[in-house]
């Protein structure tokens, strides 16, 4: 289970590294721009300390499946991911609560997260699942 486990994590955070390069690098980047004042210039953001905050809330995430996911399957992790992500999604509403940022950035950043979660359960689901179950 620990070698199931090592290898969830090292997927899912390779995935999510690559879908919050294309929704905030790519398709948010022009909001971004427009919010400039906002946010630390590129060259003042901590992107070690961002790899490490990513990699500790994939352990995270992982771990709580791990643990308290009984029934491990494609469809379990599917849906716990869709409920993490439905929980972690409603912090953008609350950042947009207290920063000036646009309301479609609080709806992008839920949706973004959304999909990441449910993309990671999806995966945590198929590595962590029993050998030889089906679905």
């Amino acid at each position: 289970m620990m070698k199931r486990t090592l290898f969830s994590v090292f997927v899912i955070f390779i995935v999510w590294s690559i879908l919050d390069f294309v929704i905030h690098g790519v398709f948010l980047q022009s909001t971004y721009e427009a919010t400039a004042h906002l946010w630390r210039p590129m060259e003042e953001m901590n992107m070690p300390l961002m790899y490490f905050v990513t990699l500790a809330y994939t352990a995270c995430f992982v771990v709580i499946y791990g643990v308290f996911v009984t029934e491990k399957s494609l469809s379990t992790g599917i849906k716990f991911g869709g409920l993490f992500g439905l929980a972690a999604g409603i912090m953008g509403f609350g950042s947009y609560s207290y920063m000036p940022i646009p309301l479609s950035l609080a709806w992008s950043w839920f949706a973004g997260i959304l999909v990441e979660l449910i993309v990671a359960g999806a995966l945590v689901g198929t590595i962590m699942k029993p050998e030889g179950k089906s679905s």
